[in-house]
């Protein structure tokens, strides 16, 4: 199944793609949609168990609330991040920081979800 989007790129990345599809005898929309899948392929698969906070149950909330990146990708993250503070940040670097800070938005947004209360009430503890 695949999805038709109109996008806007900057002059610069236009004339990239355009270049790689002539050079590869390709249509530029195919260049761009396997490069824009290839960008993505770090973030890894959707998950089928992924679903609205809403839709979880408590104790579910509670360990997405208090889920934490794993240790050596945070890591990586705040190095490439220290290098792009620095300006010292390789063009080769940048997807895998656009990734991880991907990884880290999407479990910082489903931490914040509409699920979660802060209503300042004890959390329940999980049955065990």
């Amino acid at each position: 199944m695949s999805a038709q989007v109109m996008v806007t790129l900057p002059d610069d990345t236009y004339r990239r793609a355009e270049y790689l599809a002539r050079m590869t005898g390709r249509d530029i929309a195919d260049v761009l949609a396997d490069t824009i899948g290839l960008s993505l392929q770090p973030l890894g698969a959707q998950h089928a168990a992924d679903q609205p906070v809403a839709q979880l149950s408590d104790a579910d909330v509670l360990a997405v609330a208090d889920s934490r990146m794993d240790l050596a990708l945070d890591q990586h993250m705040s190095e490439l991040l220290d290098k792009q503070q620095a300006g010292r940040l390789a063009d080769d670097e940048r997807p895998m920081l656009l990734a991880l800070m991907q990884v880290y938005q999407d479990g910082w947004l489903t931490a914040q979800g509409p699920g979660l209360e802060r209503s300042g009430a004890p959390r329940p503890t999980p049955a065990a």
